[in-house]
């Protein structure tokens, strides 16, 4: 049994990574799109792919958060992951939201509904005062979502696990977001 929850919105299921989605999240990886993004390097192996699914599960356990696998609802399709990400690193500024997808999911909303999902968990289930997305300047469809989740561009930083560049950290506290949210059920 594992200690992340599946959750869904209206169009995707955000579930636990299963050994069979190596392959999917492996090819997703390593297109030039995401690689160009993320910056993943040249020499990513499946055998990278198959780490990075073990911290996701492992982080879970450890933390409460982690990443989900993301599922279209009505196709069942991966389409990539996207959830809450920590770091032991003490420059790492506390509980991140992230995604990454298929490009071929790009353009569909899928990064702004799973990420959504993920910031609604961060703060009514994990209990998190503040939540993070830590972003390479030059991604700016990721800053993208980051602003329509209600993040705000917080201080930039070099991490010790990418030391070759610089990082927007960008931030959003939980009054902001209940803020937010308050005026989104008004209206």
């Amino acid at each position: 049994m594992s200690a992340c929850p599946t959750l869904t919105t209206d169009r995707l299921t955000l579930r636990p990574f299963r050994s069979d989605d190596l392959d999917s999240l492996f090819a997703i990886m390593t297109t030039d799109e995401v690689r160009a993004a993320l910056h993943v390097p040249d020499d990513f192996t499946r055998a990278g792919a198959w780490g990075a699914m073990i911290a996701y599960a492992g982080l879970w356990e450890l933390r409460g958060v982690g990443q989900w696998a993301l599922e279209e609802r009505e196709s069942g399709r991966f389409v990539g992951r996207a959830g809450l990400h920590w770091r032991s690193e003490s420059e790492w500024p506390g509980v991140e939201v992230g995604w990454m997808l298929d490009p071929t999911a790009w353009g569909h909303g899928y990064a702004t509904d799973a990420g959504a999902r993920a910031v609604r968990y961060g703060f009514e289930v994990a209990g998190e005062r503040t939540l993070y997305s830590v972003i390479l300047p030059e991604n700016t469809r990721s800053a993208s979502v980051a602003r329509r989740l209600g993040f705000a561009p917080w201080r930039e930083r070099i991490l010790p696990h990418f030391p070759t560049a610089t990082h927007m950290i960008w931030r959003l506290d939980r009054e902001a977001w209940e803020a937010s949210e308050a005026g989104l059920t008004a209206g």
